[in-house]
């Protein structure tokens, strides 16, 4: 069978693009795991902003959908709520 050399462009930009977006949304995940996971309501509150600025810069680029990034900061945000109460 032949292959076309856009069909080889686009296989290749894929690979790329698939090496990206997991790197981000690993960088996402980890974010919010790191919110999760502290006790200490002054580091919560630098992880969090961190986190949130993550998230949306997710919805920017196309990665993440709004209501998706509106749950998870969500999320974040109760958690970060009752370290402070």
């Amino acid at each position: 069978m032949d292959r076309h050399p856009q069909q080889i462009k686009r296989e290749r930009q894929d690979k790329k693009k698939h090496a990206i977006n997991t790197a981000r949304t690993s960088d996402m995940k980890t974010a919010i795991k790191r919110v999760l996971e502290t006790t200490d309501a002054q580091k919560a509150k630098a992880l969090y902003i961190n986190a949130v600025s993550t998230i949306d810069k997710m919805v920017s680029k196309g990665n993440l959908k709004k209501n998706t990034a509106a749950r998870r900061k969500s999320q974040i945000t109760r958690h970060l709520n009752s370290l402070s109460a």
